[in-house]
Order: structure tokens, then C-alpha cells, then sequence
């Protein structure tokens, strides 16, 4: 079933999260671009409080649409194995793809950010959004980027995933949710009737509501 757009696929996901809403304790970190607009929902329906979480994607060379990795906030850097060794990827090339998304990476965190800090995570529930779930590895890179500050609790949320990445995810969350798992899953935005691009407009916006 297709969602349709980022706001109704946010509700559906807030509805599988009803057991965290109303505590105190319960932080709502967004991947942005796309994972902002479905976190507002979340936070929103859980009456929780709402942060952005930056993270890259590593664009395969020649495949920039197919992640072979991620890199997240506190200098956390994920690989996909399966797909560097498949594509015979050298490390000069991923040491390059690497280099220019952090530049971005730190470009976004100071737009989004204005300064501010990221919320004292420590001995909190985390949810960490996104609005699909691919190779999983960006979701993967920013847990992994989580889990450095401390939280008691990482739960990754997202309306729609490919099985094998939610599954291999739950490896490295405490609980990860995903509202459908579809077979053949294919791509994120075949499961949305409206997926245009979330710019950084909106994503100060959303953040400032």
C-alpha cells in the first residue's frame, strides 16, 4: 500500500509507535532531508521533542543512487561490503566520495543547526526517522553515530523498508519499526504517490514549528 506522501506516512508510523508517546524521556531525531518531514508526524502524535540527525550517504562511483556506505555526525563512517566488493570499489575512491560528502555533511549541520547543539542524549529513548529504507546503511551510520552519546534506548522508525535492511538493522538498534516491508521492494519512492525532494527550506521550517 502506498503512502500518500512523507505527513500520512508519518502518522502511520507514529501509530506504531503509540508505546513511546507522552514520556519525557523520548527524543525524535529526523534524517534529513526526506526523514524531517516524517519525524515532525512522529514527535508531533508522541508529544515528544524533535531534533535533526545529519547524515551522508556515500553514492557508489558511477551508481551515486546505490549506497556502498554512510558517514553520520562524530566522525562514524559505515561500509556496505556486499556492494564495494561487488563493484570492485578501490579505497582511494571511497577515501574521495568520503571526503566530499563530509563537507556537506558539516554544511547541513550548520544550516539546520544554527548553532545550536544536539540535545543531551544520554540515558534517553531515541527514535531515529527516515522516510524508507533501502541498503539501510545511511539509517545504520546514524545509530552507530547515536550510540556515542550515550542514550539508553535506539529505536529506528520508518514507513517503509526492504526486509533484508530492516533486518539487518535490528543488529545494531534495540528495536527497529517498520511500517511495510514490501517484496519486490525495488526503491523507496515507489511507495509514495507524492516523493518530491525535501529542500533545506523546509527542513528549517519544519524544524522551526
Amino acid at each position: 500500500m502506498r503512502f500518500r506522501n512523507r505527513a500520512e506516512a508519518g502518522r502511520r508510523l507514529a501509530a506504531e509507535l503509540a508505546a513511546y508517546g507522552g514520556r519525557v524521556d523520548v527524543v525524535v531525531l529526523g534524517l534529513p532531508r526526506g526523514g524531517v518531514p516524517v519525524a515532525v508526524e512522529v514527535a508531533r502524535a508522541l508529544h515528544a521533542a524533535l531534533d535533526v540527525f545529519v547524515v551522508r550517504k556515500l553514492g557508489a562511483p558511477g551508481h551515486p543512487e546505490l549506497a556502498m556506505g554512510a558517514i553520520a555526525s562524530g566522525g562514524v563512517r559505515v561500509l556496505s561490503r556486499d556492494i564495494i566488493d561487488e563493484l570492485g570499489i578501490r579505497a582511494p575512491a571511497i577515501d574521495a566520495v568520503t571526503a566530499r560528502e563530509r563537507i556537506e555533511l558539516e554544511r547541513r549541520d550548520r544550516l539546520y543547526r544554527g548553532g545550536r547543539q544536539l540535545p543531551d542524549l544520554r540515558d534517553r529513548t531515541v527514535i531515529v526517522v527516515d522516510d524508507g529504507l533501502a541498503t539501510g546503511a545511511t539509517m545504520e551510520a546514524a545509530v552507530q553515530a547515536v550510540r556515542l552519546c550515550g542514550p539508553a534506548r535506539v529505536v529506528v522508525g520508518t514507513p517503509v523498508g526492504a526486509a533484508e535492511a530492516c533486518h539487518r538493522l535490528r543488529r545494531v538498534a534495540d528495536e527497529v519499526v517498520c511500517t511495510q516491508t514490501p517484496e519486490p521492494f525495488r526503491a523507496v519512492g515507489l511507495w509514495y504517490e507524492q516523493f518530491e525532494p525535501t529542500t533545506d527550506e523546509e527542513v528549517i521550517s519544519l524544524l522551526r514549528e
